[in-house]
């Protein structure tokens, strides 16, 4: 199905080439000024320099095509105005509209044609490292991870989620290091005593006196040599690895279950090793990577760039591999197994230097074709109130089960201050916290651009007005509070998940709604494919919080302003209830894109 943005596209395109001017100026994009049109263009005055006339003389001749143009023996627009000093501002006509917002409702993808799919794409999220909790910095990776792997599968695309584990560096050297002086290195331990021994051990290994001078300096040496000994291969360190790499997934596991965020592969850094040899191999015989101080580097500098780069190392002096070397193995190993179209990474926006090299050398080596897409996004911190990365009121890291749960309580304190809840054992009242929460935590998170630092505030985030996700839920549980009065009354079998009513009947149909808020909540239903496609094409998960944010307003303006159950006219009536279903079924689309559900009620 052509989303309506693409059909004025090609009804403008059209009459600039009728007015006798290059077509291409015709792009149409969603009014900034929404009191003035729906949609607009700009093309006059691309044009005027080119054509030498006033880009309102341009205009003029364009909207003349416009008016009273018509598709399949329908008017497309109400007015094609023109602004000074060339702006064309066009607004649908309704009964256009109402009929496309039909095909949208009759259709299960809800008009989604999925133009942008076909592709296999890999997003490499999460980023977690073994042996250690997660903690409020690896909110961002998983919860844009999982939005962006959403979006992709909602494109139509084959997409592999993969959590990229940091399970094969230093960090695993020092857990070795540590169990062996506390002769452990043969017993069993849990995670709890995981999270005692990594932290105990980075310190005795990073620990300086006054002078600066390492304290531990054997230890630290130790730390670096089982290190070593794991990459080839030791057996006993090999087999304490495979120990904290089982007790540690588990853990994992439990905690991101609690996000919603899953993965399709739990990949870490060790399953490209063999790939490590062979690629150093294959980088000195393409004459890439050179020695330099006893490490080998590959040069990434190229013409044009803006500031010095630095080469990308692939093996230190000691002979041990980096994040870059894992890194492209895993490229080798991706474009075996899978031969993607397109890699999505996801990483901490002070990463950038590091997807810039190793970016470059997968090019320069021919380990991904030339069409293939590399695409890092980098995200910003989450901040305390103080601009500060987000810590606790003892200045440590936070862990993400304890953020969870603050969120879940403070949500559980709101709950108790309506009067709806009453109804609600404890049980639902708990399932809907954690719903609300996630809902809360995801929407707080994803509504700012992702390489934006931003504030996290647990009482904005939880609020049930504004900008935030539990007005989000609670607006769509209005609608299916409505939904569901409805078909009570009328005696309309419900579905068993949130209140879904098939209003698919001919007397059902939407038709153009005379109040101003509805007729707006029309408008922006009729935007969905553009604003997910959008959202899509820019990796920006923000564009789509905007857009349910927008249709959420719109419709309780139009709740307020008009009585829907209780109108007379059946038919009128009828198309509230068809074009609150409607709304009801994209926001469900949406929030799944975003990672979070809608309870039953609130």
């Amino acid at each position: 199905m052509t989303t309506i943005q693409n059909m004025i596209t090609d009804a403008v395109k059209t009459a600039f080439l009728l007015a006798g001017y290059d077509q291409e100026l015709g792009k149409v994009s969603v009014s900034n000024r929404p009191d003035l049109c729906e949609y607009q263009c700009n093309g006059a005055m691309a044009g005027a320099k080119r054509y030498k006339k006033r880009p309102v003389e341009i205009a003029e001749s364009v909207a003349a095509e416009l008016r009273g143009v018509k598709m399949d023996g329908m008017e497309m627009f109400s007015s094609a105005e023109v602004c000074p000093p060339g702006f064309l501002n066009l607004k649908l006509h309704p009964l256009f509209l109402s009929r496309y917002l039909n095909h949208m409702r009759v259709d299960k993808a809800l008009g989604l044609d999925e133009e942008c799919g076909g592709k296999t794409v890999i997003v490499d999220y999460g980023g977690a490292n073994v042996a250690k909790p997660l903690h409020v910095g690896h909110l961002r990776s998983a919860v844009i991870g999982e939005c962006i792997k959403r979006m992709s599968v909602k494109m139509g695309n084959k997409t592999v989620g993969d959590v990229h584990l940091g399970d094969w560096g230093l960090q695993m050297g020092l857990i070795i290091a540590e169990l062996k002086e506390r002769g452990r290195l043969s017993e069993a331990f849990t995670i709890s005593e995981l999270e005692e021994i990594y932290p105990a051990a980075s310190f005795k290994a990073h620990e300086k006196d006054e002078k600066g001078d390492l304290k531990n300096p054997s230890f630290a040496l130790a730390a670096h040599e089982a290190t070593r000994q794991l990459q080839e291969g030791n057996p006993e360190y090999r087999a304490v690895w495979e120990r904290i790499m089982k007790v540690s997934v588990q853990d994992l596991k439990k905690n991101y279950d609690a996000l919603d965020v899953h993965f399709d592969l739990w990949k870490g850094e060790s399953d490209v090793q063999p790939y490590i040899p062979g690629l150093i191999e294959d980088l000195r015989e393409k004459g890439l990577a050179y020695e330099s101080d006893g490490a080998l580097v590959v040069n990434i500098a190229e013409p044009g760039d803006s500031r010095e780069l630095p080469p990308c190392m692939i093996r230190k002096s000691d002979g041990a591999a980096l994040y870059a070397t894992s890194d492209l193995g895993t490229i080798l190993e991706r474009e075996k197994l899978y031969h993607p179209d397109k890699y999505i990474y996801i990483a901490d926006s002070r990463q950038s230097l590091h997807y810039t090299q190793f970016f470059r050398v997968a090019r320069k080596a021919a380990y991904v074709r030339p069409e293939t897409e590399l695409v890092y996004i980098g995200f910003g911190t989450m901040n305390g109130k103080d601009g500060k990365p987000f810590k606790t009121r003892e200045g440590g890291i936070l862990r993400l089960e304890t953020l969870i749960g603050d969120i879940n309580r403070k949500v559980m304190e709101r709950m108790s201050e309506s009067d709806n809840t009453d109804a609600m054992d404890m049980k639902e009242k708990e399932g809907n916290a954690r719903l609300i929460g996630l809902a809360a935590l995801k929407y707080g998170d994803l509504s700012n651009q992702a390489s934006k630092d931003y504030v996290f505030d647990i009482d904005k985030f939880t609020a049930f007005e504004g900008n935030t996700g539990p007005y989000i839920l609670y607006t769509m549980v209005r609608i299916s509070s409505i939904l569901r009065k409805y078909a009570e009354k009328n005696n309309i079998a419900m579905e068993e998940t949130a209140s879904f009513i098939e209003l698919h009947r001919m007397d059902y149909r939407i038709l153009p709604i005379e109040d101003t808020n509805g007729y707006a909540l029309q408008g922006l239903l009729g935007r969905y494919q553009d604003e997910l496609k959008n959202a899509w094409k820019e990796l920006a998960p923000h564009k789509l919080c905007g857009y349910i944010y927008e249709i959420s307003n719109a419709f309780n303006s139009f709740y307020h302003s008009v009585k829907i159950l209780s109108e007379e006219d059946g038919e009128t009536r009828n198309s509230y209830l068809a074009t609150l279903m409607l709304a009801w079924k994209i926001l469900n689309e949406c929030i799944w894109v975003l990672g979070f559900a809608a309870p039953e009620r609130m």
